[in-house]
């Protein structure tokens, strides 16, 4: 071999050993490019854009037609409720009304009408309006009977105020005691309830004329008084009030 011969290899072999280091660099990437792309597809560019937390917090895409459907706020917690249990039929009037009578089968409907209704809270308050129409009559107080009673009863005792007072005649009454104020017959009609009491009393009461002589009654007796009077409520009304709707004398 000749020198020019030696020179030649030992040049291309110089060259050889400072590239080869290059060309397995290349070679490795040509190699995880190709990995890559066979990892992760093509793009095409319908590629979903990166997920965004706080632009899909409160709503969602439909796939018909890519509408923004508004998601439920979530929901205000409320207190818990508390069950009320109900008395069984034979027992929700025990002592005011026979079970299967009308009288209880009209106070189940206005119970129904008015969840607020309380039977022991009604009669406590119609005995304390006996009481008081009673005594405002004789005494001739209009006022205090022109916000317990209806307008056609109110008339009623109103004429015979008059009545009395154009002939000089005063009544003297006084309580004693009512014995019994008891549910005689209720109804719900429409949304006018009505309830009928029957009030056993003992009442003392003297009518006296002009020269103050007793002209019926006795100011020194008493006496037993029965009398029906029915009391009515619009249970769609906010006045939680009753009115007297009708008197009469009972036995």
């Amino acid at each position: 071999m000749t020198h020019g011969t030696t020179r030649n290899a030992e040049r291309i072999r110089d060259v050889f050993e400072d590239n080869i280091y290059t060309i397995i660099f290349l070679a490795l990437a040509v190699f995880i490019f190709l990995r890559l792309r066979s990892v992760l597809g093509r793009r095409t560019g319908r590629e979903r854009p990166p997920y965004d937390p706080y632009s899909t917090r409160d709503a969602v895409r439909s796939p018909a037609g890519e509408k923004v459907v508004t998601l439920p706020s979530r929901p205000v917690e409320t207190a818990p409720r508390t069950i009320e249990v109900a008395q069984p039929p034979a027992e929700r009037w025990k002592g005011v009304a026979e079970t299967g009578s009308p009288a209880a089968s009209g106070l189940d409907a206005i119970a129904a009408a008015d969840s607020s209704f309380d039977v022991q809270h009604f009669l406590t308050g119609a005995r304390a309006a006996y009481e008081t129409v009673v005594t405002a009559f004789a005494a001739g107080d209009r006022r205090q009977l022109r916000g317990l009673l209806s307008r056609e009863v109110y008339d009623g005792f109103d004429a015979a105020i008059s009545e009395r007072e154009s002939r000089g005649e005063t009544v003297e009454s006084k309580f004693v005691s009512i014995d019994t104020a008891a549910v005689s017959g209720a109804e719900l009609r429409s949304r006018t309830a009505q309830i009928t009491v029957r009030f056993v009393s003992k009442l003392v009461s003297a009518t006296r004329d002009r020269s103050g002589a007793v002209i019926d009654g006795n100011a020194e007796k008493v006496t037993d008084v029965t009398d029906l009077w029915t009391f009515a409520r619009d249970v769609s009304s906010r006045d939680p009030n009753w009115k007297v709707v009708a008197t009469e004398t009972g036995q």
